[in-house]
């Protein structure tokens, strides 16, 4: 039977104990519009970190989003930071109010994780893809597809947060992660797939199909 769990990513912990402690010490002390705003700050809190169930219905060979947001970039490009190849790269832009918690996009082994420290230029703009705070994953899938989904940090961001480890097997949908307060989330696919996303679409980690990859 499965276990019940609170709906609440545990490095959100912290800040929602916070900021809870901060409304109930301002209406302690009778600081009423101090009060309305430390709750309305812990409600922020709370809903950035929330963390639902998902379940998709995509097809096996679909790539889902890793990714709650909405899609800003889908072009074929040379890939010169990981795979050194031409791909395809889908990015998800992740506003404040989206659920940041990440789920693995495809099933395969997990082969190297790159961490780069770095800027916090809004996520959104090309700058913020090259200069900002970044986590890759390189993996392989069973057909010895190469497949990258980077976490990069936004622009107040100040912690990507990655549960993987390489050699690991991962499973589509699962969670491997999350960023903390606005950023996006960068996928580099082979040249064979077929894209199922269009620019401006929203969707949804854990859920939504992005790409069909031919195996």
């Amino acid at each position: 039977m499965k276990s019940p769990r609170i709906p609440i990513a545990q490095e959100g912990y912290p800040f929602i104990a916070f900021t809870a402690f901060l409304t109930l010490i301002t209406s302690i002390l009778g600081v009423e519009w101090l009060a309305w705003t430390a709750l309305l700050l812990t409600t922020f809190v709370v809903a950035f970190f929330r963390d639902p169930e998902r379940m998709t219905d995509a097809p096996l060979g679909c790539l889902i989003s890793p990714a709650d947001g909405k899609i800003i970039i889908i072009e074929e490009q040379f890939d010169d930071l990981y795979l050194q190849k031409q791909v395809m790269k889908v990015s998800i832009f992740m506003n404040v109010f989206n659920v940041h918690v990440n789920r693995i996009p495809f099933p395969g082994i997990v082969k190297k994780i790159l961490y780069k420290p770095g800027e916090f230029y809004s996520a959104d703009s090309e700058k913020g893809a090259l200069l900002n705070e970044r986590c890759a994953v390189i993996m392989e899938s069973t057909a010895g597809k190469e497949i990258v989904f980077v976490q990069v940090a936004g622009l107040i961001a100040r912690r990507i947060v990655n549960w993987l480890d390489p050699e690991d097997t991962i499973v589509r949908g699962n969670r491997f992660g999350l960023i903390r307060f606005g950023s996006r989330v960068d996928l580099y696919l082979p040249m064979d797939s077929d894209i199922t996303v269009k620019i401006g679409q929203k969707v949804r980690a854990g859920q939504t199909a992005i790409a069909t990859i031919k195996e």
